[in-house]
């Protein structure tokens, strides 16, 4: 299993639109934590945004919401809320983190 995070495996100088666009093409799970800050920059069709819209056209989306709640997220990214997750508000992020092992092992 290898974990492949954009913020830590794109190098300096590299074209990070494209790093992360093989990233994307690359993954079988994509996990969202979705933040209030993921929430406020998902409007303006940033990179973020982009993101989203690569992993929404996956089968293997996880969002996890932290500090919002489904209802906020609903407001912003219906489809996104449409997926099945898991949310810190419910579980403790051990059991979050324990979940997200189990799947990616699979």
């Amino acid at each position: 299993m290898k974990v492949w995070f954009s913020e830590k495996d794109v190098g300096l100088g590299v074209p990070l639109m494209r790093a992360i666009d093989k990233g994307l093409a690359n993954s079988r799970i994509g996990i969202v934590l979705v933040t209030p800050a993921l929430l406020r920059r998902l409007p303006s069709e940033g990179i973020a945004d982009k993101e989203l819209s690569a992993l929404l056209a996956g089968e293997r989306l996880v969002p996890i919401v932290h500090q919002t709640t489904y209802d906020a997220l609903r407001n912003v990214s219906p489809l996104l809320a449409s997926r099945s997750g898991l949310s810190t508000a419910e579980e403790t992020l051990a059991q979050v983190a324990e979940k997200l092992a189990e799947l990616v092992s699979l």
